[in-house]
């Protein structure tokens, strides 16, 4: 474990899942977990008689918790995301991933497959009835206003990654691109419409604002809808996507700014449009080619500077009121005394990658066979996840640069990591107990016990 004086933690838990009825006859892996020397992390081993060797695994300390089968959605919530819950509502904001090979219940952990009984609602879901229900408390015992504009609510956007593209499932599943801008950001950009005037708007990746809980459970569930599942060889539902799910505090005052920011810079579009034609065309104008060919001053026309100069004013005054709208986002943010407002819990449904067996493996059941679609996909799953680890391992040790360009999935995840005061972070690894699945297990532990290593 590294000696490390800062605060950017990621725990890693491992959550094992019950056996399914089909997988009672093929046995269990043989697990236990433990304590090792003075750390307070857990350490992992597991054997599965299945290999040839019999050798069993042993994980270095790296595990904050072993969730057993009995432990059920709400028992997980209550773990590990509940106590984030207080941070949030100071403004603060923290990040949780699922990872895990395809069939180990990571949908199940954070999205769920109910949305009604408490012990089965996916965290994402239990999160935001706790929100909403601390908001509803704090203005029952008058700590929040009763301003409709000011009234505070949850705002959740909802996207996935697949094969380097991001699709709004707030929005019909709309492709959006991922572009890092001048400021150093990353945006997810949705589509472009064209505007009376010239104007053109580029739409944000959408956001929903729920004032009340059954309305965002309601949202939730046609937006998951649209959600990409493939039938791969591991499981008939497999995630093949990233699904990146955000609720945030906000309230009416920073939609509305927000979206005033969306029109200011559609207004700025035609305008810095037509400055820089002007000054194409005069400096064009200005330039001609000698007999030699060469490019020359065209004796025969002198460039307009004062064109020029007052298409350039132009343009700056619609970039001072996009900047103007900007820093009145900022104000809002800066303006909610208890210091709620955008305080923002992320939960990340990593998609499920398939591994071929450990070599030396005696049961062919133990083998996973692959189709080439499947084969392209866990390839690009594959370094997403290795981006991921390399990204937690640099924000870990708090060095200078953080290698989020390595995939889009550590792109769009930028501003999470950046955004988190404390480094309040969690990974949860799902896997199954089944013998039959003992290579996507084994290999799911040592990617957490790699993350759980160098964020420690």
């Amino acid at each position: 474990m590294s000696n490390k004086n800062h605060q950017n933690t990621l725990h890693v838990h491992v959550r094992w899942r019950p056996l399914n009825e089909s997988e009672v006859a093929g046995g269990q892996i043989e697990q236990q977990s433990t304590a090792v020397n003075t750390s307070s992390l857990l350490s992992i081993s597991v054997n599965s008689q299945s290999l040839g060797n019999g050798r069993p695994w042993t994980s270095p300390p790296a595990f904050q918790a072993v969730l057993e089968p009995q432990a059920d959605n709400a028992y997980v919530y209550e773990s590990i995301v509940a106590p984030a819950i207080p941070k949030i509502l100071e403004g603060e904001s923290c990040n949780f991933f699922a990872y895990g090979h395809s069939g180990s219940g990571k949908t199940h952990t954070v999205i769920g497959y109910d949305y009604e009984e408490d012990s089965k609602v996916g965290l994402c879901l239990a999160a935001s009835q706790r929100l909403f229900d601390s908001l509803n408390s704090l203005r029952a015992n008058g700590r929040e206003t009763d301003d409709d504009k000011c009234r505070l609510g949850v705002g959740f956007s909802l996207f996935e990654l697949r094969k380097n593209t991001a699709f709004d499932l707030l929005n019909g599943r709309k492709q959006c691109h991922i572009r890092e801008g001048a400021d150093g950001k990353t945006h997810i950009r949705g589509q472009t419409e064209l505007l009376d005037g010239g104007r053109v708007r580029v739409q944000p990746l959408a956001q929903r604002a729920c004032w009340t809980f059954d309305s965002l459970r309601e949202e939730l569930k046609q937006s998951l809808g649209q959600r990409a599942v493939g039938s791969s060889t591991v499981h008939n539902q497999s995630s093949r996507t990233h699904a990146v799910l955000k609720l945030e505090v906000v309230n009416r005052r920073l939609v509305e700014a927000r979206r005033a920011v969306v029109e200011r810079e559609s207004e700025l579009v035609p305008v810095g449009k037509r400055a820089t034609d002007i000054a194409i065309e005069e400096q064009t104008r200005g330039v001609m080619k000698s007999a030699e060919g060469a490019w020359v001053a065209n004796p025969d026309y002198r460039v307009n500077q004062q064109r020029i100069d007052e298409a350039l004013a132009e343009k700056a005054i619609y970039e001072a009121r996009v900047e103007a709208a900007e820093q009145h986002v900022s104000t809002v943010l800066s303006s909610n005394e208890a210091g709620r407002l955008g305080g923002k819990m992320v939960f990340v449904d990593l998609a499920g990658a398939e591994y071929q067996a450990e070599k030396g493996a005696q049961n062919v059941k133990q083998r996973v066979k692959q189709t080439p679609q499947e084969r392209q996909e866990a390839r690009q799953i594959n370094t997403d996840l290795l981006a991921l680890k390399e990204v937690i391992r640099a924000w870990s040790a708090d060095e200078a640069r953080i290698p989020f360009r390595l995939s889009p999935l550590t792109m769009v995840l930028r501003e999470h990591f950046v955004g988190v005061a404390g480094g309040t972070s969690a990974m949860i690894v799902t896997v199954s107990p089944a013998k039959s699945q003992y290579a996507a297990t084994l290999n799911s532990l040592k990617y957490g016990s790699l993350v759980g290593t160098v964020s420690s």
